[in-house]
């Protein structure tokens, strides 16, 4: 068989592959601490479960419209009205079957060669492997320039040229955990007006983890860029409903024709019966989240103070998400050969920061969406694994 030479153009995400190999161990009877995967370890709100049981036992499990139900997509134009205070035509969003369709549509409209596309290193891997994919030049943010890991607008708006179709944010940040506030995020908008043809596409599926009461500064506060605007977002990290597979996102309007031809094309449209307990999410109270995010603050204490407690290592407070970044480079070993010790010798699954970013060589992500009791456990396994 002869395949497309394209494929070869094509990444992966680590973080499975370190899950499937921590996976082999388990079943040789290893005891392995699973920090890898973003993943929170929590139920989804029972009310969401509750919706979509129901929708089922109603007969709610046929084909729907390809961009979601009218239902859904006014319940996500509430939300955004309610967190934001900004109104959206419910035409221009899109529910998506998770956060990655819109990653792989976003840049395909954009991608080709010739074209150049604007993405953070480290950052979420199928940024990257999606713009090699289409053939356009994939011109990485080098997000470790600052301490923090927070956006450079300057560095941002010096790298659009002629060619430059779509630039890729995401705040909060996988998987440094950084957060960029919004005086930051008002500069690079402001910056952008000079750039009329480059598009956005502002990954935010951690607007709703973040820490010390900081507000998310979502490119809603902008209308002006409106017009080339693609905002990504979801159930899945909010709502603990990974599994679900359910994301949204608002796009301008004169590209949602395209977009809806991609789902019909590639996934005719999402679940009938779960775009009912998005609606019931979305609608519903917060207590869930809010019950999560009380741990997660926690636990952000518990890995920062760890990380930092162990000689070597030299983690930042992380502003959002669920991750830490920490440099492990005064260990003597790089990130990878870190994380492969770590899951071999110490029995704790970490991702090596080279599969975010060829930048990220010193780097490894520890994931605290997992319990304290763990957490701490995997702390001790690898100091002792270190002394």
């Amino acid at each position: 068989m002869k395949l497309a030479k394209n494929l070869e153009k094509l990444g992966t995400e680590s973080a499975f592959k370190i899950l499937a190999e921590a996976k082999k161990l388990e079943a040789d009877g290893k005891k392995i601490i699973h920090l890898s995967l973003g993943q929170p370890d929590f139920k989804s709100p029972k009310h969401a479960v509750d919706a979509t049981k129901k929708a089922l036992d109603e007969g709610h499990h046929g084909y729907v419209l390809p961009n979601g139900i009218i239902e859904c997509r006014e319940a996500v134009t509430r939300k955004i009205k309610k967190l934001y205070n900004k109104e959206i035509d419910p035409e221009r969003v899109i529910i998506m079957p998770g956060g990655k369709p819109t990653m792989y549509y976003a840049i395909t409209l954009f991608g080709e060669p010739g074209a150049e596309i604007i993405y953070p290193d480290p950052g979420f891997p199928i940024y990257e492997s999606m713009i090699n994919y289409t053939g356009a030049k994939a011109v990485p943010i080098n997000m470790l320039e600052n301490k923090d890991f927070s956006i450079n607008p300057e560095k941002i708006l010096s790298l659009i040229n002629e060619n430059t179709r779509l630039i890729i944010l995401n705040n909060p940040n996988n998987p440094t955990g950084a957060f960029t506030e919004k005086n930051k995020i008002d500069q690079l908008a402001e910056g952008l007006k000079k750039f009329p043809n480059v598009a956005i596409l502002s990954d935010e599926i951690y607007s709703r983890q973040i820490f010390d009461e900081k507000k998310m500064p979502t490119f809603f506060n902008y209308p002006h860029l409106y017009d080339r605007l693609i905002v990504l977002d979801g159930w899945s990290k909010a709502y603990s409903m990974t599994g679900w597979r359910l994301g949204w996102s608002v796009w301008p309007e004169n590209l949602v024709e395209h977009v809806i031809k991609f789902c019909v094309n590639n996934h005719s449209c999402v679940n009938a019966a779960i775009q009912y307990g998005a609606i019931a999410a979305l609608d519903g109270p917060d207590d869930s989240l809010n019950f999560m995010m009380e741990k997660f603050t926690k636990r952000r204490k518990l890995i920062f103070d760890g990380l930092n407690s162990i000689k070597g290592i030299d983690c930042s407070l992380p502003g959002g998400a669920f991750y830490a970044f920490p440099n492990v480079k005064g260990t003597g070993m790089d990130g990878k050969e870190f994380a492969k010790k770590c899951l071999h010798e110490a029995g704790v699954a970490i991702v090596p920061g080279t599969s975010f970013g060829k930048k990220a060589i010193d780097y490894v992500r520890f994931s605290f969406a997992a319990s304290q009791d763990n957490i701490s456990k995997a702390l001790e396994n690898i100091k002792k694994m270190l002394s």
